[in-house]
């Protein structure tokens, strides 16, 4: 008999529809979903066969939530996959319940899961909380698996799952692509293109990406920086280029949610720098096929810094290092002076084969029938 599988969700974010709609072609799925995430935009239901329910999330104080999703527990539903957020109240009492009233129903968790950063009363909190499903831990990356088996948790029940976009829509585009003189045309020089794309925001620091421009400029080395998205700190961020004189070196683009623009910005700039946590934004860039550079403190990165292959698909700088990050800029392009088409093949290689919908099926498949 083919299992009842119910995926409850804190959001339906319009950047996860690839793999939730693979959920949906794969398996018999229902969707529990939450119905507010800030300024993230939500995909379209439409999209999704499976019944789709919408809770409310209620936020409590202390950065804790609740969401009514114990009926759930009730329904003809064989496997479970929630998002394990240690601040979802429900998510706790769901678990326990589940424990008491329905043992039999196999429980997962989809999960960030471990940083590296927690304190002793974080861990100790993580220790009772990623034992609740029964069945184990869907984690983002090895990096939190690695950490996660450290402290005592059984390596046969944590399962890297990576991160995904929107993959198929992605590669049509990627097939388009040609080299344009888009920075060229825009900066009036012939001068290595550095960019970031995403949220200008305080814990993106870039900031640092502008100082150690500033650096490299003083070394005799010029670079364009373009700055894809918006944000609160888009006007800091301007006087800040014009303090350090080189203004004329940098184009704030703004936002941009055509896709196949953002992906000939990506496929003919040079280089992504994000001093900050990477997040998505690496595997946006490198699906285009340029490389990343990022600090090296994976304690406060996010789990797609894994997409980074030291020397192959980007490199990593001291956090907080402005003068690292400028010697790391300046020593990529010498070392790979000649080896823009190997880079670019190399960055698409590691989305295609760890990093998509496809990759992240797999594993579902694979571990949901244990």
């Amino acid at each position: 008999m083919k299992m009842k599988l119910c995926l409850i969700y804190n959001y339906a974010q319009h950047y996860r529809s690839g793999i939730f709609k693979l959920i949906d072609r794969t398996f018999d799925c229902d969707f529990v979903f939450g119905d507010n995430m800030g300024d993230v935009i939500k995909m379209d239901y439409s999209l999704l066969h499976g019944k789709i329910t919408e809770v409310h999330t209620l936020k409590l104080p202390g950065g804790l939530s609740w969401q009514p999703i114990i009926s759930q527990l009730f329904k003809n539903y064989d496997v479970y996959i929630i998002l394990g957020e240690t601040r979802a109240l429900s998510t706790w009492v769901f678990c326990i319940l589940s424990r008491i009233v329905k043992p039999y129903k196999k429980l997962f968790f989809w999960s960030h899961a471990w940083y590296g950063k927690e304190s002793k009363i974080e861990k100790i909190i993580k220790k009772i909380f990623f034992r609740l499903p029964n069945c184990g831990v869907f984690c983002y990356g090895n990096y939190a698996r690695n950490l996660m088996i450290e402290e005592g948790f059984n390596a046969n029940r944590i399962y890297t799952i990576h991160n995904s976009l929107a993959y198929d829509k992605q590669i049509i585009i990627r097939k388009s692509l040609k080299e344009l003189p888009i920075y060229k045309n825009h900066f009036g020089n012939q001068n290595k293109n550095l960019f970031f794309i995403g949220r200008l925001t305080h814990v993106k620091n870039l900031g640092q990406l502008l100082e150690a421009v500033a650096i490299c400029k003083n070394n005799g080395v010029n670079y364009n920086v373009t700055l894809i998205g918006t944000g609160e700190e888009k006007e800091e961020l301007q006087s800040l280029s014009k303090r350090l004189d080189i203004g004329n070196q940098v184009w704030f683009y703004g936002p941009c949610y055509d896709e196949r623009e953002l992906g000939s910005l990506i496929y003919n700039a040079d280089l992504c720098v994000a001093p900050g946590n990477i997040g998505l934004t690496a595997m946006h860039s490198m699906v285009y096929g340029t490389p990343c550079i990022t600090h090296d403190d994976f304690k406060y990165q996010m789990p797609e810094f894994e997409a980074i292959v030291d020397g192959v698909t980007g490199t990593f700088f001291r956090r907080n290092d402005v003068d690292d990050l400028s010697s790391k800029i300046e020593e990529w392009f010498v070392v790979n002076k000649n080896k823009r088409e190997e880079i670019r093949l190399a960055c698409m290689k590691e989305i295609d084969e760890n990093w998509t919908p496809y990759f992240q099926i797999n594993v579902l498949k694979k571990y949901l029938n244990k």
